[in-house]
């Protein structure tokens, strides 16, 4: 159970909150694909298939993005914050579920989201 003194209208209110569960934002996990040759002429000696696999992090909820808390090629640990997603009049704090490198970011401060929109990608 958690304490928190939370302000309405001026007005200070004391409220408890039990937790429900994990508070890390589901990731997706998918492999990275190599990529078809565009020509004929590049069918010659196809590379390997990259084995990467990377990290999905999807909206929980829609909302709007306060703040992006990373940037491309940043190294994160798993549970380090990445966004912070105001829903409800809340702020929500997405977190890696895993360690990896940011490898792109699909959202800006401001944006709205809805549930299941990416945000980012790890590797």
């Amino acid at each position: 159970m958690k304490r928190y003194i939370v302000t309405v209208n001026g007005k200070r209110f004391e409220v408890e909150v039990e937790e429900a569960g994990e508070s890390t934002v589901p990731i997706e996990r998918v492999q990275a694909v190599q990529e078809m040759p565009k020509t004929p002429a590049e069918h010659a000696a196809p590379g390997p298939a990259s084995s990467a696999v990377h990290q999905i992090i999807k909206a929980p909820m829609p909302g709007r993005i306060l703040d992006v808390r990373v940037s491309l090629g940043q190294e994160v640990k798993k549970g380090d914050v990445l966004f912070i997603l105001e829903a409800m009049k809340m702020e929500n704090e997405i977190m890696a579920g895993e360690e990896g490198t940011v490898i792109n970011i699909l959202v800006s401060r401001g944006a709205s989201v809805n549930t299941g929109d990416v945000l980012a990608v790890l590797e």
